[in-house]
């Protein structure tokens, strides 16, 4: 999937439009998900009728309003407009974390041609691997919404592990791909704090372990200092 727009620029669709043009930028975006091509005009009368329905979905999916844990999910809308006008008309209807290819770019008629769209609207579902999991989802978008997600999941053999505790996973075999990470990170730094707390309840007035032994030899001798005064007393 991140091979498809390798060495292509994709836009954010949020005030500033940001552009993504680095392959750092579009494999963080795009790796290990579920990718929507969404083709559309804003001509379409079936397509401006859509649009909500699918901002609908993509919101129950992605945004932490609706959903504690977004889900492995990028939409990319694809247009087959006629200007840049009426391009632009139909982002402002769309979500703000689509993405979408700038018109100047002819990407967009490749995209078209590759997988075989001759109507509108159309969704195609990728799999992680490019791989196409429906020549066009509209319908069971339309009708089951944000809950045909599983069956791409599973189809797909997408894993998503959310963000649990350390002790949650202490009689897991399943762990998340940052939990090593995270337990080492947690565990180093629990151990430094103990081992650091530790030395110093243990260490003498100076600060380390010769002062100790010298502060308990300093205390024994002033006690018997102490006796003897007594004594003479």
């Amino acid at each position: 999937m991140v091979d498809l727009f390798l060495n292509r620029v994709l836009v954010e669709n949020n005030w500033d439009q940001d552009e993504l043009n680095t392959e750092r930028e579009i494999v963080g975006i795009l790796e290990n998900r579920i990718v929507l091509l969404f083709f559309a005009s804003a001509k379409c009368d079936k397509c401006q009728e859509f649009v909500p329905v699918l901002n609908d979905f993509f919101k129950r999916l992605k945004d932490p309003a609706y959903i504690e844990y977004p889900k492995l999910l990028a939409l990319i809308y694809v247009s087959l407009d006629q200007s840049e006008e009426q391009q632009e008309r139909l982002l402002k209807e769309l979500h703000k974390k689509v993405l979408f290819l700038a018109f100047e770019d002819p990407y967009r008629k490749e995209l078209q041609a590759m997988f075989k769209v001759k109507e509108v609207p159309t969704v195609v579902v990728l799999r992680p691997n490019g791989s196409v999991l429906s020549p066009n989802a509209v319908q069971d978008i339309c009708r089951l919404g944000s809950e045909c997600f599983q069956d791409w999941q599973e189809s797909a053999e997408l894993i998503e592990r959310s963000f649990m505790l350390n002790e949650e996973f202490d009689n897991l075999n399943l762990r998340s791909a940052t939990d090593p990470v995270r337990r080492l990170k947690y565990k180093t730094e629990d151990d430094k704090r103990k081992k650091r707390w530790w030395k110093i309840w243990g260490k003498g007035k100076n600060g380390n372990e010769q002062d100790e032994e010298k502060d308990g030899a300093w205390d024994a001798k002033k006690k018997e200092g102490d006796k003897g005064v007594w004594r003479k007393r």
